[in-house]
């Protein structure tokens, strides 16, 4: 496996540790979806998790260092459609009927520790 793969479960590992520290339910991670609105392709959510009667969904970014962009900074919006896209299905195969948001944990080793920033509500649900 690549090294920037092993970052990368790192990273989800840490964060999702995080969450559970800070009293979050995970419900999957890597959750993965083939079929979205009909149509084939491959869609992944990284962490799926509740709290409060909300559903959280999280995008982790693992970067090796800041030096280039922040990790947040990597989320294009075409990524939050495939997101949004993905968590619609999920939403629909899990009868999920609350409240949903959109977070991203940035995980940034420093050494042996790791820098951890969760943005909550990072973004909207764009017009699909």
């Amino acid at each position: 496996m690549a090294e920037h793969n092993d970052l990368g479960e790192l990273g989800e590992k840490r964060a999702k540790e995080y969450l559970e520290a800070k009293g979050y339910k995970i419900r999957h991670t890597n959750w993965h979806n083939t079929t979205v609105f009909g149509k084939t392709g491959k869609l992944e959510l990284d962490i799926i998790a509740e709290k409060d009667s909300w559903l959280i969904i999280v995008e982790v970014k693992t970067r090796s260092t800041e030096t280039f962009e922040h990790p947040e900074e990597a989320i294009t919006l075409r990524k939050i459609k495939n997101i949004v896209n993905a968590t619609h299905e999920y939403i629909i195969q899990y009868d999920w009927n609350g409240n949903t948001r959109f977070d991203v944990i940035s995980v940034i080793p420093h050494g042996q520790e790791f820098y951890i920033e969760h943005i909550e509500d990072a973004f909207l649900s764009p017009s699909m």
